[in-house]
């Protein structure tokens, strides 16, 4: 696959996952308010945390892109992307709910603080950003750096993985988002 492809890929992945996330901010209030009978969070607790952590997962992805532009005057482009290869059935598990255990960081769990207009307005500033450094990483650029993730032993990504990674983990919790609706909509709820 050529890069401009993939790139191309990663951002109808992003605007799928982002103008998924924006819907469920569209549903009435008392059900994006309503606990489920599970325990889990709301929908509003889980649009919370999406925009947490991709603010915390865009800080690496900001500081990946800078040095993988840095790495342009020291490393061969062309010989890099030769052998690139893109790991996308790992990451394209991160999308599944509950496909592996996952321990998430203490500050990325909602607490309530932002509003419904102010999550859906850090979303469309987050989409931009993450779309942002797609464009400053036209020519395959992003596969000159990588960084450690650990979550589902995924070891060394570089930038266009963990801006793929950023939305397969907003789709794993677009099917959180389901199964907290359908409780809702299941008789004797």
């Amino acid at each position: 696959m050529k890069i401009e492809d993939l790139i191309a890929e990663i951002n109808d992945v992003l605007v799928a996952a982002f103008g998924q996330l924006d819907e469920w901010l569209g549903v009435p209030e008392e059900v994006r308010r309503a606990r489920p009978a599970s325990g889990g969070w709301t929908i509003d607790e889980i649009l919370e945390h999406v925009a947490l952590t991709n603010h915390y997962l865009l800080i690496l992805i900001e500081k990946g892109a800078a040095k993988a532009l840095k790495n342009l005057n020291d490393l061969d482009l062309r010989a890099e992307l030769a052998g690139y290869q893109f790991n996308r059935a790992q990451l394209d598990q991160i999308g599944l709910h509950r496909s592996f255990p996952w321990v998430r960081p203490e500050h990325m769990e909602p607490n309530g603080a932002r509003s419904a207009m102010e999550v859906r307005q850090l979303l469309h500033e987050q989409l931009a950003q993450c779309q942002a450094v797609l464009g400053r990483l036209p020519n395959g650029e992003g596969a000159l750096h990588r960084t450690t993730m650990t979550v589902n032993y995924l070891g060394k990504i570089d930038v266009y993985q963990f801006v793929y990674f950023l939305a397969k983990h907003a789709e794993r919790h677009l099917t959180q988002m389901e199964k907290a609706a359908a409780e809702l909509r299941t008789p004797g709820n």
